[in-house]
């Protein structure tokens, strides 16, 4: 299989995942925190940022370790 469908193929699961974990998050993590943590300032949007900068992270990081270094 070639190089490319390789990384294609990888960036679909882990686009996928992201999703999946987002859709999560916006439903059952965001409430909560929104609920229980915070009630008095409602940082809705402070959470979804926060969740988009972790998956973004999270997906970053699979990518370098998934892709390593040429030379090894």
């Amino acid at each position: 299989m070639s190089d490319r469908i390789k990384m294609l193929g990888t960036f679909a699961i882990l686009g996928f995942f992201a999703g999946v974990i987002a859709n999560f998050t916006r439903i059952f993590v965001v409430p909560w925190l929104s609920n229980m943590v915070l009630p008095v300032i409602g940082l809705d949007w402070f959470f979804s940022g926060f969740a988009g900068a972790a998956l973004t992270i999270l997906l970053v990081t699979a990518w370098a370790y998934l892709s390593g270094s040429p030379e090894t």
